[in-house]
């Protein structure tokens, strides 16, 4: 039994399925890898809303794990209305690779915030755009600095989601206590490979994970085997390969107008961290906490996500003057 039912495939057939209802259609660009000086490429896969942009564009960044059709499946049917969406997998996730036969380092935040800008260059009509971006998690971490280094004539609004830009050894050590006696670091639980840390990995992303009897160790071994070990060297390089927290990630305040989304219960990172967050950026960033979500407030409550999202990119999300006039 355990052997044939597999229920990654059908959950990707649903997220895909929601894509393409909201009119976003697959594609993918070869791009030099940024920061190798080399012959060194990568391939990005993404979703994109089709045709040139008639509506302000917006870049929505996954987290670490899942692909991005799994991380904002609930976000692009009322999204889609409004936006031009642009939804990629990030290298290293989903179907964006990176290094082939060469030496590439693994991709920092730097180098997935550049991969992203390069996207947006080759994408029709998007060149020099304007565009808010929203990023969860590790894609929060992309999204600030893909808007700090491009500046505001090229990223607007941001949405930084359950991402502890400020990310610290000493969170690292918080986490593992609250996750409790027997685990030798984050990566065991962030990178499952045995049935019970993959348990605890949902136990602290969800504010209501799904019941024991819900997730027998055969299906959970089966989303290990999908989702993390598959490409588990390339994922424990993109782990490696994160910034934040070091000197490499300065946090400082930008000029463009930011909202924080945190899930009220988040084990991952604490709510605490939304407003150590918002301090170092001088304050003026606007919070909502979600209740009775965790890490994933996207997920679990998504109806509030995302009038959240549209109230505050609706009202700030300007046209943009390189868009001659395209409406909103």
């Amino acid at each position: 039994m355990g052997a044939s039912l597999s229920l990654v495939p059908l959950l990707d057939y649903f997220a895909r399925r929601e894509f393409a209802a909201a009119g976003l259609s697959p594609g993918a660009v070869t791009l030099p890898y940024p920061g190798d000086g080399g012959e060194a490429t990568c391939t990005v896969h993404y979703w994109a809303s089709t045709g040139e942009p008639r509506l302000p564009p917006l870049l929505l960044v996954h987290g670490f794990g899942p692909r991005a059709t799994w991380q904002w499946r609930c976000q692009v049917g009322p999204l889609s209305r409004h936006f031009h969406l642009i939804v990629p997998d990030l290298i290293g996730f989903g179907g964006s690779s990176f290094g082939g036969d060469s030496a590439a380092s693994p991709p920092s935040e730097a180098t997935q915030a550049a991969a992203l800008a390069a996207l947006l260059d080759a994408l029709p009509g998007m060149k020099g755009r304007r565009v808010a971006v929203a990023g969860t998690s590790y894609g929060g971490f992309v999204a600030y600095w893909l808007a700090r280094t491009a500046g505001a004539g090229r990223v607007g609004p941001v949405v930084i989601a359950s991402s502890d830009l400020l990310k610290t050894a000493a969170d690292d050590r918080g986490f593992l206590k609250r996750a409790g006696d027997g685990w030798s670091g984050v990566e065991e639980v962030l990178l499952p490979a045995e049935p019970a840390a993959m348990r605890k990995l949902l136990e602290m992303a969800s504010c209501r994970p799904p019941p024991p009897v819900l997730m027998p160790d055969f299906i959970l071994r089966d989303f290990i085997q999908k989702l993390f070990t598959e490409n588990r060297e390339q994922l424990i390089q993109l782990f490696k390969g994160i910034t934040a927290g070091t000197d490499k990630f300065p946090v400082t305040p930008i000029s463009q107008e930011v909202l924080i989304v945190w899930g009220e219960q988040d084990q991952l990172f604490p709510v605490e961290k939304a407003y150590a967050v918002q301090s170092s950026l001088d304050g003026k960033a606007r919070v909502e906490i979600i209740s009775k979500t965790g890490h994933a407030p996207q997920l679990e409550d998504p109806t509030r996500f995302n009038k959240i999202l549209l109230d505050f990119l609706l009202a700030t999300h300007k046209p943009d003057p390189s868009s001659n006039g395209a409406s909103q």
